[in-house]
């Protein structure tokens, strides 16, 4: 068993009371879940202030309280101060679990948009290649084939660790995870030992936690700024915000692009709705993917692929082989020619960047209606934004629910509504309802015509005042267009 003294190792504290070889049956952050002989971490996060639970937490049998300021009622229990527990909680949780990530090569995704596919690709990447893989992301976790429920982009720093060593004893070698800005700031990645790091982009999202664009630039950047000199730094040359994130890092700095000079290079050859051919490094790749920034995801993979050691005649095939991921540019086809495009876009850029790929590829003589909502309770600055960019490119466009949350979905429509100009007013239909939403948008459809339904993308569930209901935008798209 762990003692004290052993998840402490590499963290500058203070013993004020009891013994460091006082033994540690599990850490705990949540104080509801604290069981005899636990060590409760008293944490100051965004709402809540664990300090406030100490008690609470000696009373379920917390034996060791980890906490930044003195304690009245201690009891039997030990006491260690530290500066910062938030930030220590993940090297304490590496402790615990005999630092997995040393035994693994974890390789992190940021940026505003891709997180999720180029995380996922990297995992079926090198399954394929033949290698055990874990993956962490928005759509799932994975400890080799073996798969648990994703409940955040970036879990707490306890559940990383506990991921990763599972991983390590299932034999996994490599680790791919999305790194998501909230979990930067919150340094839930603290005591992970990266291989890697890749930037994609950035763009507006997460101002009601950030505040400003500078501060979410920071929180991205502070990822690369603490990457240790073995790893790499992979940026997307044709971001304007990618060589900001290498300013300060210590990490082997490489680039991926399309425009301009990177270290590895592509060129679109043909598009289609199938799949696109690509130029890399100046061989030919038939693709699954549709969409510029889709080259931009398969290039982020292929690069990382390639610094990590493998070998290009190898890994280009198996690019060839990869499919898209869950509820990201997912086309669905109707029995009559209708085509429905389904995509988790939910931010301004990633909803333009979707219906740059469908003009990439239309013919112009179909009609594209897109459908789309904002999530409730979260950054409403970008509602408006979304309304717009969807009205630029879309002959019709039908404003709906996502995820009100906690909020009047009218409402939320409303704010979406002030992003619409007066002159084209009347291309945007207003329904509530998602589903009558989804349906009204394949009734104004004719064959040939493309339906995008963003915002959702792989949710099987729409949360409404505080319940989650079960809804997939696949499931009622295949219902519709099988009737």
């Amino acid at each position: 068993m762990k003692t004290l003294r052993d998840v402490l190792s590499g963290i500058e504290n203070e013993l004020v009371a009891g013994s460091l070889e006082a033994p540690v049956n599990q850490i705990q952050f949540d104080s509801r879940k604290v069981k005899a002989g636990d060590v409760f971490v008293a944490t100051t996060g965004t709402h809540v202030d664990g300090h406030d639970f100490i008690g609470k937490a000696i009373s379920n049998g917390a034996s060791i309280i980890i906490a930044e300021r003195s304690v009245a009622e201690l009891g039997n229990a030990t006491l260690v101060k530290l500066n910062n527990t938030a930030a220590a909680l993940g090297v304490l949780a590496a402790n615990f679990y005999n630092n997995p990530s040393a035994n693994l090569k974890v390789v992190g995704v940021t940026g505003t948009n891709g997180k999720t596919t180029i995380a996922t690709l990297l995992y079926k990447l090198f399954t394929k290649l033949g290698y055990q893989a874990g993956l962490i992301s928005t759509i799932k976790y994975y400890v080799g084939e073996q798969e648990f429920p994703a409940t955040h982009t970036t879990p707490d720093a306890l559940q990383i660790q506990s991921l990763m060593a599972k991983m390590v004893e299932a034999g996994c070698e490599y680790c791919f995870m999305e790194v998501s800005s909230h979990a930067i700031d919150q340094d839930r990645i603290a005591g992970i030992d990266f291989q890697g790091g890749i930037f994609t982009n950035l763009t507006h999202d997460h101002l009601d936690y950030h505040k400003t664009f500078a501060e979410y630039l920071k929180a991205k950047k502070k990822f690369f700024d603490h990457l240790p000199a073995k790893a790499f730094a992979l940026t997307n040359a044709d971001e304007k915000n990618g060589r900001v994130m290498l300013q300060n890092t210590k990490a082997i700095q490489k680039s991926y692009g399309l425009k301009g000079l990177a270290d590895f290079k592509c060129k679109v050859l043909e598009k289609h709705m199938d799949g696109m051919l690509l130029a890399i490094d100046g061989r030919e790749v038939w693709t699954h993917f549709s969409g510029l920034f889709n080259a931009y995801n398969l290039m982020a993979v292929y690069a990382s692929a390639l610094l990590l050691g493998e070998d290009v005649e190898k890994v280009l095939p198996l690019i060839s082989e990869l499919r898209p991921v869950a509820g990201r540019f997912e086309i669905l086809r109707s029995t009559d020619g209708k085509y429905a495009i389904v995509d988790y876009a939910h931010t301004p850029d990633a909803l333009k960047n979707v219906l740059n790929g469908i003009s990439e590829i239309r013919t112009g003589n179909e009609q594209v209606i897109t459908v789309v909502g904002a999530g409730g309770d979260r950054d409403k600055t970008k509602r408006p934004v979304m309304a717009k960019e969807a009205v630029l490119q879309s002959d019709r466009v039908i404003l709906t629910s996502d995820n009100p949350r906690t909020e009047v979905p009218e409402q939320i429509i409303a704010d979406m509504e002030a992003g619409v100009e007066p002159q084209v007013r009347k291309k945007v239909l207003s329904i509530v309802n998602r589903k009558e939403a989804i349906r009204t948008a394949c009734m104004l459809a004719a064959p040939g015509d493309i339906i995008l339904v963003a915002g959702k993308g792989h949710e099987d569930y729409q949360e409404i005042n505080g319940v989650k209901y079960h809804f997939d935008d696949k499931e009622v798209i295949a219902e519709i267009f099988n009737q």
